[in-house]
């Protein structure tokens, strides 16, 4: 029984993860959205630069989502290394994204608002997310071994309440 619900635990922490890196790319996805659709048909950007910097707009917004929501119980010790990998990943996933889109209007010639839209929005970026999500879980917000976060959280709640009039 104690085998069945350390899967249930773990599934469901697994639930609440997905749940907040989807609520993460929700944003992520209107930022990206938005910022593409500015490019081309308001500054008449080329449809693979304007996905580029939609991407790049959308990574940073990203970012600051996962950081401090969806991973912000994870290790912090090391930001360079944490940083250098979000962005390592953070491009292939850029890459992904923008050569499908690329594929599509000038490989296959699919050059209307609505295909360059479901080519980089749909297709690309669900292609890029699945790949991003792995790759962020596994590599750049790693969780902190099991006895170090027992550790942590006991130091935390044993600490002593700052006096009131130290908070002055």
């Amino acid at each position: 029984m104690s085998q069945r619900r350390a899967v249930r635990s773990r599934l469901e922490r697994l639930a609440r993860e997905i749940a907040k890196f989807g609520a993460v790319g929700a944003i992520g996805f209107v930022v990206n959205f938005l910022v593409f659709n500015i490019c081309v048909h308001g500054f008449h950007l080329a449809v693979v630069r304007s996905g580029v910097i939609a991407t790049a707009v959308a990574i940073a917004t990203n970012y600051v989502g996962n950081r401090y929501w969806t991973y912000r119980d994870c290790e912090r010790s090391r930001r360079s290394r944490e940083m250098s990998l979000f962005l390592l990943f953070s491009g292939a996933g850029l890459i992904i994204e923008n050569g499908i889109l690329a594929l599509s209007h000038y490989g296959f010639g699919l050059t209307s608002p609505l295909a360059d839209n479901i080519a980089k929005n749909v297709i690309g970026l669900g292609i890029g997310t699945v790949f991003r999500f792995w790759s962020y879980r596994t590599w750049v917000f790693r969780a902190l071994p099991a006895r170090e976060a027992v550790e942590t959280a006991e130091s935390f709640l044993a600490a002593p309440a700052e006096p009131a009039e130290a908070r002055k």
